[in-house]
C-alpha cells in the first residue's frame, strides 16, 4: 500500500496502491510498469502519451511551443498550459519538461484509477509532476480526487507534486515578454560578452544604451533582456519591466 490519507476539505480517508505507469518513448510503448521502479532518468526520455486534436468548435486552445530548455518543441493543450510551460522554460533550475508524460494508473477505494499529468519536470532540485487546471475547477469534487491520490503516488517516492492555476499577471506579461528573447542564435557572442563585462550588476535597463556608444541602444537592451531570459542577470518580475528596472547578477 502507497498510503492512506484524509482528503483536505472532502472528510475522505482514501487508500492508495499498486501504482503502475504507462509511458512512450521514440523507440517502443512501455505499459503497466512498476511506479516505484520507474527511474527519472527513464522518464526524461519519454514523448506524450497523449496528443492533443483540433476539432470544429473545441473550447481548449492547443499547440506547440519552441523550449529553450528542451531546444526543441513541446505540446500544450490549453492557454494555461503555455502559460506554464513559459514559467517553466524561464525557470533555471528546470533542466528538462516532458508534456503529457506518461499514464499513471492505481487501485483508490477499491477501483482502477487513471490520469495523465500535464507536465513532467526534471530540476536540480529532482522531479516535480505538474497538473495545471483553472482555479475554479481545482475545488470540484472529481478534479480534487484525482489530484489527491495522484499526489499521495507521486510524493511517496519523494518526489514533488504540484496543483498550479496561474502567475500573477504582471509576472506573465514579463515572462511572456522575455520569451521573446530566448533564442540564443539570434544573439552576436562577442556582443553579449560585451555586455557581460560592462559590469550589469545594479545598472537600470535604461543606463546600458549609454556604456557602449558605439552600439546601437536597442541591441544593447535586447542582449540585456536575453540575459535576463537566460538567468545570468534577474530584475523585480512584479511590475511591468521598463528603463527603470535595476539588473541584479544572481550571488
Amino acid at each position: 500500500m502507497i498510503a492512506s490519507s484524509l482528503l483536505q476539505g472532502r472528510g475522505w480517508l482514501v487508500a492508495v496502491e499498486s501504482a503502475v505507469v504507462s509511458f512512450r518513448t521514440p523507440d517502443q510503448v512501455v505499459e503497466d510498469e512498476p511506479w516505484e521502479s520507474t527511474g527519472s532518468a527513464t522518464l526524461a526520455a519519454v514523448t506524450p502519451w497523449r496528443t492533443f486534436r483540433w476539432y470544429k468548435g473545441q473550447k481548449h486552445y492547443s499547440g506547440t511551443y519552441w523550449s529553450s530548455t528542451m531546444r526543441d518543441h513541446v505540446i500544450y493543450e490549453s492557454r494555461l498550459e503555455l502559460a506554464r510551460l513559459l514559467f517553466d522554460d524561464f525557470a533555471p533550475s528546470v533542466r528538462r519538461i516532458l508534456a503529457q508524460p506518461f499514464l499513471l494508473k492505481a487501485d483508490v477505494e477499491g477501483k482502477r484509477r487513471k490520469h495523465i499529468p500535464d507536465y513532467l519536470l526534471i530540476t536540480g532540485d529532482g522531479p516535480v509532476v505538474v497538473d495545471v487546471k483553472p482555479r475554479h475547477r481545482v475545488t470540484k469534487p472529481e478534479v480534487a480526487f484525482t489530484f489527491a491520490w495522484t499526489r499521495r503516488v507521486v510524493e511517496a517516492r519523494g518526489w514533488q507534486y504540484v496543483v498550479w492555476s496561474e502567475l500573477p499577471p504582471a509576472v506573465l506579461e514579463n515572462v511572456r515578454f522575455l520569451a521573446g528573447y530566448r533564442r540564443d542564435w539570434l544573439f552576436d557572442g562577442a556582443l553579449l560578452d560585451e555586455v557581460r563585462a560592462m559590469g550589469l550588476d545594479g545598472r537600470t535597463l535604461g543606463e546600458l544604451g549609454e556604456l557602449l556608444p558605439e552600439r546601437e541602444p536597442e541591441e544593447i537592451r535586447s542582449v540585456a533582456l536575453h540575459l535576463l531570459w537566460g538567468g545570468e542577470v534577474v530584475t523585480d518580475l512584479s511590475t511591468p519591466i521598463s528603463s527603470r528596472h535595476v539588473l541584479k547578477v544572481p550571488q
